[in-house]
């Protein structure tokens, strides 16, 4: 289900979320990997549900995914940008209009704790979408999984997202587009999760965001 059958759905208005039992896993597609002057194209996220008493899971109906519309004032797409991420000309201007994207995503997310590889990237590439569109700046709480994947799993060596999913057996689609990248990003939040509760002496239920913020720090503290 994408973001736009989600809102057509009845009763679509998000319920609260509690407090650390719903993590939104996510990756952007940009013109560029220029954080001021390239622009965001896509954006696609999924939901990781921590509520129990089941496993902690990554659920595809609770999912977003959206193409923006081509920026008007933009530069013309670039070609082998396109072949990296496959979002062609017609799918860029046949695409959701910018602020409708980002309100669209504003409200499926409802608060609820944002989380990508690398998420400085990810983050200043919709805040500034945001502000190009007079919209304020993300409100959630960020955290980069590289970091924290880092910190739980300091047996294996790996930095790049690709090095981390060699080596914890997770398989990618395609690669380098959006919605794949955010379901292997999210397998791998998932693979972290025992260590992480284990570290946190949570074995179930909601974790505190916060808290796990925190061990990711840990990681400059290590690298002193």
């Amino acid at each position: 289900m994408g973001w736009l059958d989600w809102l057509r759905r009845p009763g679509a208005d998000p319920a609260p979320a509690a407090e650390g039992s719903r993590w939104v896993v996510l990756d952007v597609e940009s013109t560029g990997l220029h954080m001021k002057r390239d622009h965001l194209l896509a954006i696609a996220a999924v939901a990781v549900h921590l509520d129990g008493p089941g496993p902690d899971r990554i659920v595809v109906g609770d999912s977003f995914d959206a193409v923006l519309q081509h920026d008007a004032g933009a530069a013309a797409p670039d070609r082998q940008n396109i072949l990296l991420h496959g979002i062609g000309v017609g799918r860029q201007r046949a695409g959701i209009p910018r602020r409708q994207a980002l309100d669209a995503f504003e409200t499926w997310a409802a608060g609820a704790p944002l989380i990508a590889f690398h998420a400085a990237f990810d983050r200043a590439m919709i805040d500034r979408a945001r502000t190009e569109q007079g919209l304020a700046a993300t409100r959630n709480a960020w955290l980069d999984l590289e970091p924290l994947a880092a910190v739980l799993r300091r047996d294996v060596n790996a930095r790049s997202l690709d090095e981390w999913m060699e080596a914890l057996g997770i398989r990618c689609a395609v690669r380098h587009q959006a919605a794949a990248d955010t379901f292997a990003t999210a397998e791998l939040l998932l693979r972290l999760l025992p260590r992480l509760r284990h570290e946190l002496r949570r074995p179930a239920g909601a974790l505190p965001f916060g808290a796990v913020q925190h061990l990711a720090d840990q990681r400059r503290w290590l690298q002193g």
